[in-house]
């Protein structure tokens, strides 16, 4: 089927498939010879809920086109269909995930996500669970960063993502932000500078920062470690599952083959995993950070003698749906090397340099340089940063007006001012273009969305 022909944007074939599974999981009350116990709407109920939910579509049209592959802006994927149906499905049950006794399948289908997570990751052992989102992730590991190191700074890149200075902040924790070279990465130098005063404990290594995709050079802040004994907390909440693309650059390349090497990782399968928002994952490599969590619940942990996962979490009530959700897609969707998930996730690079590529070619665009996931950034020439920055968001509303959905991003002038030298600084950053080229589809679409960028430039010529 050609991009032009008419199909629905929404899949919705699949819903057939809950009655069918619903059914299965009714069974388990026949097992159990529990009394009758009527559960179904009558034909009031139904009108009612069928008025609502029609207020509630129509409410939701006032939306983004968030699944449509011209949609290219935030770090927005649509869930797999067999994670939106598992999610559902668990819904009946509404487990939670915080001990056995609210969650008993679910958490057991949550200690075998994690641990798959884990071994796609390199960890060989690990402690870990799934949290609501990738902020919470990270504060557990900087949490516990603290906890080993007391008192001392944790550091993470100017281009890492906020959530880090802020959660320092809430945790009392000391930070200090490193500032970046010109592929918006930690610069090694600068950290090492900071490193030799002996009151860092933690350097948060982003591989794939938010705005512009950047990956943190691993390797080298490894060798720093030996020689300054800090922790490596790796937030590789988006990128994470790049380590199964097979089509990165080599310092891309040789960054996710170490991510093996940290003291904890946090990955967001809410992200490019596939999953609907409210799951992400944090891992420890030792198990051993399990005793920082201890504590006493006097009505929750009583169903069994295995460790209840609100026992390594700083949460307590957790979805359990969430864990289904993850678990379901890891089945039907292996995330291992060479699998249709790889493969997809290596089209999604293979888009960002293609793209890379036309922009590089094009006189009315200045890339700062090439992408390392799938995040594209770029800046329109002009002759001063307020006058291009001024265009940028000229060009994002006229895209949007032709149905092409990108984002904007202040960025240091710095990044751009090799690439752009002649034009006058007038400010300190720069607004750039953004696209997040995060589905697979996008590669398909590369043409339809380069003709309606194109033609939105010139249309504010």
């Amino acid at each position: 089927m050609t991009i032009k022909e008419k199909s629905p944007v929404l899949e919705h074939q699949s819903l057939e498939l809950l009655n069918q599974a619903v059914a299965i999981m009714e069974e388990s009350f026949s097992e159990a010879n529990l009394p009758s116990f009527d559960s179904s709407l009558d034909d009031e109920e139904t009108k009612r809920l069928q008025s609502v939910l029609t207020e509630v579509a129509i409410r939701l049209k006032d939306n983004f086109p968030y699944p449509h592959p011209l949609y290219a802006g935030q770090m927005i994927k649509p869930p797999h269909a067999v994670a939106r149906l598992a999610y559902t499905l668990a819904l009946w049950f509404n487990p939670n995930n915080h001990a056995l006794d609210g969650g008993r399948a679910s958490s057991v289908m949550e200690k075998e996500a994690v641990a798959n997570l884990a071994s796609m990751l390199g960890f060989n052992t690990h402690l870990g669970h799934l949290t609501s989102g990738g902020t919470m992730a990270n504060l557990e590991a900087l949490w516990v960063a603290d906890r080993l190191h007391p008192g001392k700074i944790i550091v993470a890149s100017s281009q890492a993502h906020y959530t880090h200075s802020r959660i320092s902040e809430v945790l009392k924790i000391p930070f200090k932000s490193v500032p970046v070279d010109a592929n918006a990465r930690m610069d090694v130098q600068e950290l090492e500078a900071m490193l030799k005063s002996n009151d860092i404990g933690t350097v948060v290594v982003t591989t794939g920062t938010t705005a512009t995709g950047s990956v943190d050079p691993v390797i080298q802040i490894i060798e720093l470690q030996r020689k300054y004994k800090f922790r490596i907390h790796i937030d590789a909440a988006y990128g994470g599952y790049f380590k199964l693309a097979e089509n990165l650059s080599e310092h891309a390349r040789l960054v996710f083959d170490a991510l093996h090497q940290a003291d904890s990782i946090v990955i967001d399968p809410h992200k490019h995993g596939l999953q609907p928002y409210g799951c992400g994952c944090v891992l420890f490599k030792d198990p051993s950070v399990g005793q920082l969590y201890k504590h006493d619940s006097p009505y929750t942990y009583f169903s069994s003698n295995d460790l209840h996962l609100g026992e390594i979490s700083l949460e307590c009530s957790r979805a359990g749906a969430s864990a289904v959700a993850l678990w379901a897609t890891q089945k039907f969707l292996p995330m291992e090397k060479n699998s249709l998930f790889a493969k997809n996730i290596s089209t999604c690079h293979k888009s960002a340099i293609d793209f890379y590529q036309k922009l590089m070619h094009d006189e009315r665009f200045v890339v700062p340089f090439e992408p390392e996931l799938d995040i594209v950034v770029f800046a329109i020439k002009d002759k001063s940063a307020s006058a291009s920055s001024l265009k940028a968001k000229e060009i994002f509303a006229k895209a949007a007006e032709s149905g092409l959905h990108l984002a904007l991003a202040n960025l240091p002038a710095e990044l751009f001012k090799n690439k752009m030298p002649d034009i006058n600084w007038d400010q300190d950053t720069i607004t750039c273009l953004r696209s997040c080229l995060m589905k697979p589809e996008h590669q398909e679409w590369l043409p339809e969305i380069w003709g309606i960028l194109t033609n939105s430039v010139l249309r504010n010529s």
